[in-house]
């Protein structure tokens, strides 16, 4: 059904007129001082019938008048505030970025469909008592800190209760622990060695990255292991 003939509905349930709909919100925008929550109902019969759309202000006041919830209504024209994290990735690519936490209120259903697919190896499996302690994360397409080892578009398993940099001798590149970084501004992915006061994420030999050092705790904090990825074979993201 398209959204006018819904905001019809929701009138016709109240029992009231497009005329009822104008005075109401006259006082709503005399009550605001902003004429902008005011609906004539010339205009409503317009938006009832799908001839135009409405404004914040407008079903700010609808939502009012037909008690209804105002994300609801703005669902009904394609806006879903619980979507922000779904387009996180699609809005900042090259950003390594935190997708979602399981067991934390976050729906991982909302990720893109290439991160679900990602997912489904990744995911805890049933009676995993370290569920809660679970955060997913994206590998911006511009990190090639860990290439070609975890390519730049890879979906990161991150267990925050391993916060503690483990130093010693590893017999290879897989044992040695990577953690999942918060800068400022920031995500970063790598191998890290504490210095003093300095962290320093370590790049894989075979990649183009630098070290980089930054100053601990300060610009840089331990959000947890990374435990599990799922990454690509291939430069699917070159060129991109």
């Amino acid at each position: 059904m398209p959204a006018g003939q819904k905001l019809k509905s929701l009138r016709n349930r109240r029992h009231i007129t497009v005329r009822e709909v104008e005075q109401a919100s006259r006082r709503i925008a005399d009550a605001k001082g902003d004429k902008r929550f005011c609906i004539s109902n010339g205009w409503l019969a317009q938006l009832e019938n799908g001839d135009s759309e409405p404004s914040i202000w407008k079903l700010f006041s609808l939502s009012v008048v037909y008690r209804a919830d105002l994300l609801d209504l703005l669902r009904l024209y394609n806006i879903d505030v619980n979507d922000k994290e779904k387009y996180n990735t699609v809005a900042e690519p090259c950003g390594t970025q935190l997708l979602c936490q399981n067991g934390n209120g976050h729906d991982l259903s909302k990720v893109s469909l290439a991160q679900n697919q990602s997912l489904t190896s990744l995911k805890p499996r049933n009676g995993d008592t370290c569920a809660a302690h679970i955060l997913y994360g994206h590998l911006g397409l511009t990190d090639v800190t860990m290439y070609p080892m975890i390519r730049p578009g890879a979906l990161l398993k991150i267990d925050t209760r391993q916060t503690k940099l483990v130093a010693g001798a590893w017999r290879n590149e897989y044992e040695r622990p990577i953690y999942f970084i918060e800068l400022r501004n920031a995500y970063a992915c790598g191998w890290c060695e504490l210095q003093g006061n300095q962290l320093l994420m370590i790049p894989h030999p075979s990649s183009p990255a630098s070290v980089r050092r930054f100053v601990y705790p300060k610009e840089a904090e331990v959000v947890g292991r990374v435990v599990g990825y799922s990454t690509d074979c291939v430069d699917v993201h070159a060129g991109s």
